[in-house]
């Protein structure tokens, strides 16, 4: 069965809530990630305070009535933020850069494909739906290197990593969208 992709409202989630919990318990319970299967109910009550970020846009992908695969992206606020792995990734790309490349910009903060939707096309299919709309293209997302699948999805549909690793022990990198303006100065592989 053919997924379907559409972007939907942030008060449309609760329809799709329980798909969600489930493909990002799949999906994010294997290698580099390793999340216990409890942290999919953590992020079922994070997203519901992230769909209250400015410019947030979700999008889902379903098969029938079965969700599929999912992606979340919200603009990066102006003062940037220093919680979870932010502050590490302002460490990395220095004051200047943070707020030009990443600071208003819009971040993509999850992507997740069911395990059996690997290899379909489904996960660039959902980047594209939240990051497309994006005019000026100022996109950005962050993932471990580790993450090999997922680095190879973003790079094959024009990201740029930053050459500047994120400290920590999760191997993190920025990655610049494909028509963002500073991805030349990023550095990084093409």
């Amino acid at each position: 069965m053919t997924a379907e992709v559409r972007t939907v409202e942030a008060g449309e989630l609760n329809r799709y809530a329980d798909g969600i919990r489930d493909v990002y318990a799949r999906a994010f319970a294997a290698p580099p990630w390793n999340e216990d299967p409890a942290g999919a109910d953590s992020y079922a009550e994070r997203l519901a305070r992230d769909a209250l970020r400015p410019g947030f846009t979700a999008a889902v992908a379903t098969a029938g009535r079965a969700v599929t695969g999912f992606a979340t992206a919200w603009i990066t606020p102006e003062v940037f933020p220093a919680d979870r792995s932010y502050g590490q990734v302002a460490e990395a790309l220095g004051p200047e850069r943070t707020r030009a490349w990443l600071c208003g910009a819009l971040e993509v903060n999850e992507l997740a494909v069911a395990p059996e939707a690997h290899g379909t096309g489904l996960g660039a299919a959902l980047l594209q739906a939240v990051t497309g709309p994006v005019q000026d293209g100022r996109c950005w997302l962050l993932t471990s290197v580790r993450a090999g699948a997922a680095l190879r999805l973003y790079e094959r549909t024009g990201w740029r990593r930053v050459d500047a690793p994120v400290p920590g022990a999760a191997a993190l990198v920025v990655l610049l969208g494909p028509r963002h303006l500073q991805r030349a100065e990023a550095g990084g592989r093409r």
